[in-house]
């Protein structure tokens, strides 16, 4: 199985740069020095970012974005938001955005993405790191949004993550995974996985947090031969209380996003997230150019990268099969 990153597309780099901004929960983060709509490029907008909350997948889309902004000569006051895992805090980020003059918003993850939406309609959206974005009333289609709603999606490929939990751990017949129940994300991510288990002689058991203070429990609540954990947001943000749990119980810990590797997850994959705000970013130009967002379906990663910690492994009671780990992206 070749696995490496996926390019989907580039914006022209031009010697301009951009303005950048620092995540502040409720308050607007215009870049030093700015104050209105930026000035001193041919072109220059006010673009709103909205996050769940900070984690460094969502983080590494935002970063993704400004960097293609950037590269493509645009300047940009940026407006950006972070809920901090509230969803209070997002509808009111929300309802901020809906009064404000920003030209356009990047929403990361899919609460944000489905919060933006609800109240503006008159702006483009443009979403990132959302999994099922039909499942999350976003669009209705994949390949045919309508209104001003599009974006990239970050949905994983479950089967192929059992299939490497089959190949590290022949014997395993059990998989754990510990999930959001306010995350649709979430909830497609774990469906999907209990269709690809039986064909693969496994059997998915699930256990569903509400907030990160939950994943301890939840995690301990399963009595299974490995975890997986997804693209979720809530639980993403508290691996390290799980990947504990696992090492206490020398259960081996797979992952849908690089970060979660490099904290302590044993092997998995994922898409490139600061691929995916480069994508974004793509869109979002054109659509402020005047074109429509009907005219760009959803774009998915159609390969994964494979990222292996070893180390990570042995803490949990095994080692990575050589196999494995030769034909990984990155080793931590």
């Amino acid at each position: 199985m070749k696995l490496k990153a996926v390019a989907i597309g580039a914006l022209a780099a031009l010697a301009l740069t951009a303005c950048g901004g620092n995540a502040a929960t409720g308050t607007s983060s215009p870049d030093a020095g700015a104050s209105g709509d930026a000035q001193g490029g041919d072109k220059s907008y006010k673009i709103g970012i909205a996050l769940i909350q900070t984690h460094p997948a969502l983080d590494a889309v935002a970063a993704g974005f400004k960097e293609a902004l950037e590269e493509a000569g645009v300047e940009v006051v940026y407006d950006e938001q972070n809920a901090q895992g509230d969803q209070s805090t997002l509808t009111n980020i929300a309802n901020g955005f809906a009064s404000s003059d920003n030209d356009g918003y990047l929403a990361i993850a899919t609460p944000t993405a489905q919060a933006l939406a609800n109240v503006i309609q008159d702006k483009p959206i443009v979403f990132g790191a959302v999994t099922d974005p039909v499942a999350a009333g976003l669009v209705p289609s994949w390949d045919a949004p309508d209104a001003n709603v599009t974006g990239v999606s970050d949905l994983n490929p479950m089967k192929e993550q059992l299939e490497l939990i089959k190949e590290a751990l022949p014997e395993a017949k059990t998989v754990g995974i510990v999930y959001s129940s306010g995350e649709v994300n979430s909830e497609v991510q774990f469906s999907e996985a209990e269709k690809a288990a039986s064909e693969l002689g496994l059997e998915v058991k699930g256990a569903t947090v509400t907030n990160s203070s939950e994943v301890s429990q939840a995690a301990e609540s399963l009595d299974v031969d490995a975890y997986l954990i997804p693209t979720d947001n809530t639980v993403v943000s508290a691996a390290e209380s799980l990947i504990q749990i696992a090492e206490q119980k020398k259960t081996p810990v797979f992952a849908s996003d690089e970060s979660t590797m490099e904290r302590g997850a044993a092997a998995g994959l994922s898409v490139n997230y600061t691929q995916q705000g480069k994508d974004a970013a793509a869109i979002m130009l054109k659509l402020l150019e005047g074109a429509q967002a009907s005219e760009f379906p959803v774009e998915t990663q159609k390969e994964f990268d494979l990222f292996v910690n070893p180390a990570a492994a042995e803490k949990q009671g095994f080692t990575l099969a050589e196999g494995i780990v030769s034909r990984a992206t990155k080793q931590f």
